[in-house]
């Protein structure tokens, strides 16, 4: 009996694995996004709490989900056992980070499970900006 092994793929770089991923989203900017979660997406901010003290969160009314990005597709997988109840195939999922590069790695993983899911051009840099609703913490 013969093994064939194959070599792992590998990109020419972070820059070349962020196109390929970004190559199987439609990503949306925050605007859109801002309506599909108020129409039931699920708005999901990946970024850590350091990052999300510092820079502020999309504001509670919106009726966005923190899942940092390390446990991301355990918690959204609607086969793993530490899923939330929100993880469905039914559930259209949008990914915000900071500026809207990791993002679009964690969307397309979501993707690989079956999810329908993309992420959000900008982050939450660009949600900012936008004027959309933020909640900041306490000083």
């Amino acid at each position: 009996m013969t093994i064939v092994t194959q070599r792992p793929f590998r990109y020419a770089g972070v820059d070349a694995m962020l196109d390929d991923a970004r190559s199987r989203l439609d990503r949306i900017d925050v605007e859109t996004a801002y309506r599909e979660a108020l129409s039931g997406a699920l708005l999901v901010d990946i970024r850590p709490a350091a990052q999300r003290a510092e820079e502020g969160e999309v504001h509670p009314a919106v009726g966005s989900l923190v899942i940092e990005r390390n446990v991301l597709e355990w918690r959204l997988d609607p086969r793993s056992d530490a899923r939330l109840p929100e993880a469905s195939y039914d559930t259209r999922v949008l990914v915000l980070c900071q500026e809207g590069y990791t993002s679009s790695l964690a969307a397309d993983a979501l993707r690989s499970l079956g999810l329908d899911a993309t992420d959000v051009v900008g982050g939450f840099k660009a949600w900012r900006e936008a004027h959309l609703p933020v909640a900041c913490r306490e000083a």
